[in-house]
């Protein structure tokens, strides 16, 4: 019956096991077609219609943790059929990450963007949408999405932005504040966020600041986007001294990755999101190292996919404001960051966080940490997935002195994450400058 699911217990068990799937429908309908059921006991009462809407609104948090949902309203059955039939075709995947101010799941559905209206619907999302992308997603995914929400009676308002990582600034936010006002949202409203890790980061801080923070969702359409940019609630834009040094923490409605977006990716966009799942791997999860360590295979990339945002969540359910173990995950971006600043935002952040981690594999090794062999292992990793492992753009005092800005140090100590085996990495924040100064000149090719 309809209460079967209410049981948090209950709704795990039956995703755990199947693909779990609600059937919504607006009320109006749902009570033409049932209206005259003697067989529902639960709608026995002077006023049946009032008794269903008492029922929906006790039901609703529940029905809403229910992974995918198709909208029954007004299509006939042979319709809904297909679109159900479709959902489970695409084997969709769903994880629910905990935060200290509730919950929000993280969807991985081939073709999902055409799903989005749907389920904002079903979380109350009741207001107008933006949704923000870039110049070069908006042609290939905007109409799909527009369609999506608009099909579930949204009025939806796209802001296109430049692309690239030189518009991930506070003038590009005050862009975003002023379309905001303009489309009249407020707090029942949403903000979509479409595009890579540039997109999902600036149009989350605007909307986590904006009358001090509206509804964000998250569709990345980059791998980096996927596995990393998108995941964990952290937004923010970069400032000429650093890199992400203005942002905040923000709990997303729900991330919807669409893997069928990663057949337009361009093959520098791919490259760079491989880096972050080799961070990944070089973390905590060998099996993900070690797939990769000929190259990514096609074929294995929704697996790929799904075993990295695994670590990701793992890891950001455990430390959700970075005051400990989520550190982790800044493997290589000590290095990274220096990186990007030095060449003006003009470098992919992946291709600088390649660098970054094998700028740290060799100052794990100075500092005796990581073996020879496990510190070769990355880099080449590296190297097969054809990402940089060299640097000699600036002079290593330079990017020395460029590090001191990053927001990952610890007054006057910079921590860098450095891996002494695959699967295994340690913050340090006590590492003498002419280690680091050492570790740039190995760098050199």
């Amino acid at each position: 019956g309809g209460g079967a699911l209410l049981d948090p217990h209950n709704r795990e068990a039956r995703g755990r096991n199947g693909c779990l799937i609600c059937l919504d429908c607006e009320e109006d309908e749902l009570l033409a077609r049932i209206g005259g059921d003697a067989g529902r006991p639960m709608l026995h009462s002077e006023d049946p219609e009032q008794r269903l809407c008492d029922l929906l609104r006790s039901r609703a948090r529940a029905y809403a943790e229910i992974p995918h949902h198709v909208d029954t309203t007004a299509k006939p059955l042979d319709r809904v059929i297909r679109q159900v039939v479709e959902l489970f075709r695409s084997e969709p995947r769903a994880w629910r990450i905990a935060t200290p101010t509730g919950t929000y799941q993280v969807h991985l559905v081939p073709g999902g963007l055409a799903h989005l209206g749907p389920l904002l619907r079903i979380r109350g999302v009741a207001g107008n949408l933006v949704v923000v992308s870039d110049e070069n997603v908006w042609p290939l995914y905007g109409d799909q999405v527009l369609a999506s929400l608009q099909e579930s009676g949204y009025r939806a308002a796209p802001i296109v932005l430049p692309a690239g990582e030189e518009h991930k600034t506070l003038d590009t936010v005050r862009t975003l504040y002023d379309h905001f006002a303009g489309s009249g949202l407020d707090r029942g409203a949403a903000v979509v966020a479409l595009g890579g890790g540039v997109i999902t980061d600036t149009a989350g801080f605007a909307a986590a600041s904006f009358m001090r923070g509206i509804p964000l969702v998250q569709a990345p359409t980059t791998l980096l986007g996927m596995v990393d940019a998108s995941i964990g609630g952290k937004v923010a834009v970069d400032h000429p001294k650093g890199k992400n040094l203005i942002g905040a923490f923000v709990r997303p409605l729900l991330v919807m990755v669409d893997p069928n977006t990663l057949d337009t990716l361009p093959d520098l966009e791919r490259r760079a999101g491989l880096a972050e799942v080799i961070k990944h791997g070089v973390i905590a999860d060998p099996d993900l190292f070690e797939s990769l360590e000929q190259g990514a295979p096609e074929r294995d990339l929704r697996w790929i996919i799904e075993r990295a945002v695994r670590v990701k969540i793992d890891v950001v359910e455990k430390d959700p404001y970075e005051r400990g173990r989520r550190a982790v995950l800044n493997l290589g971006h000590t290095f990274a960051h220096a990186f990007e600043v030095l060449a003006g935002y003009r470098l992919k952040h992946g291709l600088a966080v390649g660098m970054g981690m094998a700028a740290a594999t060799h100052l794990a090794q100075i500092r005796g940490l990581c073996s020879p062999q496990a510190g070769q292992r990355i880099r080449d990793a590296l190297r097969s997935n054809s990402l940089p492992t060299t640097y000699e753009a600036c002079p290593p005092e330079e990017v020395y002195h460029a590090m001191r800005t990053d927001k990952k140090r610890r007054g006057a100590s910079l921590r860098f994450v450095l891996p002494r085996d695959i699967g295994d990495v340690i913050i340090d924040a006590d590492v003498p400058r002419d280690q680091v100064i050492s570790a740039l000149e190995r760098m050199r090719p």
